[in-house]
């Protein structure tokens, strides 16, 4: 059931989803993409790896984002491997991955989930057996 208090939620996460796409520089753009949502009122986003879902938790009502699937139906969870992870944020950092392939470097080094705290500037990345790895990003401003 959609009300007006989540048609809001989803216009702002849209909206913000946006103004930080414009924003952000093909190198080191995950900041502004999080300082837009951040000014938009989402404190936190979690996604599900394998399911391709987010969880945006804000001010004006919580939003789910589904994507396509890495995974259907039974699968192996990949082991948590701190260094393929940290691969994969440097690649995604440097600008040489989209996020797709991102999402499927996370999954392929045992991400199974992992939450940004936009208030905190932080992302950290979780594997199924309870193993984390956590990062900072800078504080940026938007134009």
């Amino acid at each position: 059931m959609t009300t007006d208090t989540t048609t809001d939620a989803i216009s702002r996460l849209q909206a913000a989803m946006e103004r930080g796409a414009a924003a952000r520089p093909k190198a080191g753009g995950f900041p502004y993409l999080a300082e837009s949502l951040r000014q938009a009122g989402v404190t936190h986003c979690r996604m599900a790896v394998p399911a391709n879902a987010f969880l945006y938790l804000t001010e004006h009502g919580d939003v789910v984002v589904q994507g396509e699937p890495l995974v259907t139906g039974f699968a192996a969870a990949p082991r948590f491997d701190r260094t393929a992870l940290i691969a994969a944020l440097r690649a995604d950092q440097a600008g040489e991955t989209a996020f797709p392939e991102f999402v499927r470097g996370c999954w392929n080094a045992g991400i199974i989930w992992y939450d940004v705290d936009t208030s905190a500037h932080t992302c950290t990345y979780y594997g199924a057996n309870g193993e984390s790895y956590a990062e900072d990003y800078p504080s940026v401003t938007l134009p």
